[in-house]
């Protein structure tokens, strides 16, 4: 599959070991016999929250340092060292909202951004919802919110709701929302 892309690796240095990413450069031979030089964050993934109950989807809001604002967003959470990304959806979810699922369905998988970082996203669907323990992170403060999907709607287009996960979880709900009233009874 299109292997004479590849650009190979001749020299890496980690240049930054942060709590939650690394920052590496890289020199690579590009497909055309030159060098040029990369720099990649190495993230250890995350995964996104659908929860929907009583026609509301759950939101958090909370503080996003780098853009300086705060948004809505599905639930959500960096994967633990050895932590499987559905076991990290059941935590997420309970410590961001209280809200704890019985269990959670894999939907899909994303790289937020490949040009530069290698975090991969996994969106699971919760279900079988019933009350938790609320326990966020002593960092982390986030507010919980019950929104319609017409409201998420409005949500993206005032830029309240303005991450890629959020965006594809509202799109989601609607695809899903079309499909079942398209069905014949």
């Amino acid at each position: 599959m299109k292997d004479h892309l590849h650009e190979e690796t001749l020299h890496k240095e980690r240049i930054y070991q942060g709590r939650i990413i690394e920052l590496e450069n890289h020199t690579v031979r590009l497909p055309d016999g030159k060098e040029s030089k990369r720099e990649v964050v190495r993230h250890p993934g995350a995964v996104g929250i659908i929860c929907f109950r009583n026609d509301k989807l759950i939101l958090v809001y909370q503080y996003r340092k780098a853009l300086g604002k705060v948004i809505a967003e599905i639930p959500a959470g960096k994967l633990d060292e050895g932590e499987s990304p559905e076991v990290c959806a059941v935590r997420e979810l309970e410590e961001e909202t209280g809200i704890k699922a019985g269990s959670c369905r894999f939907l899909c998988s994303f790289y937020t951004s490949p040009g530069f970082a290698d975090e991969l996203v996994h969106i699971y669907i919760a279900e079988d919802l019933k009350a938790g323990h609320k326990a966020a992170d002593d960092d982390e403060f986030v507010e919980m919110a019950e929104v319609s999907l017409e409201e998420a709607s409005a949500f993206i287009e005032d830029g309240t709701i303005h991450d890629a996960k959020t965006l594809y979880a509202v799109q989601y709900l609607q695809l899903q929302k079309e499909r079942s009233s398209s069905r014949p009874k």
